[in-house]
């Protein structure tokens, strides 16, 4: 199982690596994430969005921000299972050259519910390795 804790840190100045390939796509963690972040990804052909998990205590929380914050279809089912599904086809989310998912308030999120946090962990780096090998890139901060 992937430990949320032990996910590596995003250094200091190397998002836009993120964006040109020169950082392997994947979860990291990272001090903050902010409105000049979605910019970059904008700016380089990537959709990406904030899931603010701030306050989130538990998975049912957890799941709610992910709907809101990812805009998920209609059909999202609001478990683990249908999280993974919606983060290996990304069709709802629109062709792009990449996808960026940031969250805020993962530090308290880890904290409140550390086995939840630890599956998000999990189902996030399942789906950056899925999209790895493809045209598009997915990419997770956590902040």
């Amino acid at each position: 199982m992937t430990s949320s804790v032990e996910l590596p840190e995003l250094p200091d100045g190397e998002l836009p690596g993120l964006f040109e390939g020169t950082v392997p796509p994947g979860v990291y963690r990272c001090a903050s994430v902010g409105p000049d972040v979605l910019m970059q990804a904008e700016a380089a052909g990537w959709v990406g969005t904030v899931v603010d998990l701030t306050g989130a205590a538990s998975k049912a929380d957890f799941m709610d921000r992910c709907a809101t914050g990812l805009e998920l279809p209609d059909w999202f089912g609001r478990n683990w299972d249908a999280l993974a599904d919606c983060l290996t086809d990304l069709s709802w989310w629109g062709e792009t050259d990449g996808y960026l998912v940031m969250t805020a308030g993962w530090r308290d999120f880890e904290q409140a519910a550390p086995q939840e946090a630890d599956t998000a962990a999990e189902i996030f780096t399942a789906a950056a390795a899925y999209w790895a090998v493809r045209d598009a890139h997915l990419s997770v901060l956590l902040g």
